[in-house]
């Protein structure tokens, strides 16, 4: 009995841990060309085309900066006007990345339900392209964001744990993914709920505002908004340039992987029954 417990929890620990990464590894290609192919699409029928991915998170950080510089007057006696931008920059980028990542990803399987039987391209990996869209948009704004860091002389040794932050964010969003294009098979509802959901992570995520400023019996609120961990991350790496705690790396390590482990545990048991449902 003791040797079937242990190949029953060798093949549970398979399943859970080392199957995610083997479909992503194996379907690399794949993914990668498709997603391309999609980004082509996406902005070959647009005037400014590529344009957008620079256009897009200045129009945004222009709005934030004009009402909280502007008409708020926000000021902090540690950053500049300069600095408290680059500040609130740190945060948009992700957030945008995010928010896109979701408007494209959470209805992926309803929209693509020729795919659900397809095994050329596993309904797997569709969730999965959603995230990755997103990226370019990312990339770029946090180029611009680190040039103006240099400028700035803000960069330290710090940025070297940038690809391990951008890494945890992306199988974070991947896990969501997976977990909310599944749920929305059976309740069409989510993609408003999404919406929504999404505003509000707007307001209380801390773009415009440092965790400092949160009063004391609200910041453990914060641990519940995923992001909080992702903009944090960014702003202490890119702006104060110090090395966030082994602890909060850690907490954000943990939430990142779990998500992405429970995401696709979770889409692989629904998948099943996908085909009766769209």
């Amino acid at each position: 009995m003791t040797g079937i417990a242990q190949t029953v929890a060798e093949n549970l620990l398979m399943k859970l841990f080392v199957e995610p990464l083997l479909m992503l590894w194996r379907g690399r290609s794949l993914l990668l060309a498709t997603t391309r192919s999609d980004l082509r699409a996406r902005y070959a029928g647009s005037v400014l085309g590529l344009a957008w991915l620079l256009i897009y998170p200045l129009l945004f950080l222009g709005c934030y900066a004009a009402v909280y510089l502007y008409i708020f007057q926000v000021r902090f006696p540690q950053f500049s006007s300069k600095e408290y931008v680059a500040v609130i920059f740190c945060g948009l980028i992700p957030f945008l990345a995010f928010s896109e990542s979701l408007g494209l990803g959470v209805g992926s399987v309803t929209s693509n339900a020729s795919l659900i039987k397809n095994t050329l391209f596993p309904i797997d990996l569709v969730p999965v392209k959603a995230a990755l869209m997103s990226q370019p948009l990312q990339i770029v704004g946090f180029v611009m964001l680190i040039a103006a860091a240099g400028l700035m002389h803000k960069l330290t040794h710090a940025v070297v744990l940038l690809p391990v932050v951008w890494v945890l964010q992306l199988m974070m969003t991947m896990g969501l993914l997976w977990i909310l294009s599944s749920l929305n098979v059976f309740l069409r509802d989510l993609q408003n709920i999404v919406s929504v959901v999404v505003l509000m992570l707007m307001m209380v995520s801390p773009i415009a505002y440092t965790v400092d400023m949160v009063p004391a019996g609200v910041k453990p609120l914060l641990a519940f908004n995923p992001l909080y961990y992702v903009i944090v991350s960014y702003q202490k790496i890119i702006i104060l340039g110090e090395m966030p705690s082994w602890r909060f790396l850690g907490v954000y390590a943990a939430v990142s992987l779990g998500l992405f482990f429970i995401g696709y545990w979770f889409f692989s048991r629904l998948k099943r029954v996908f085909a009766d449902n769209v």
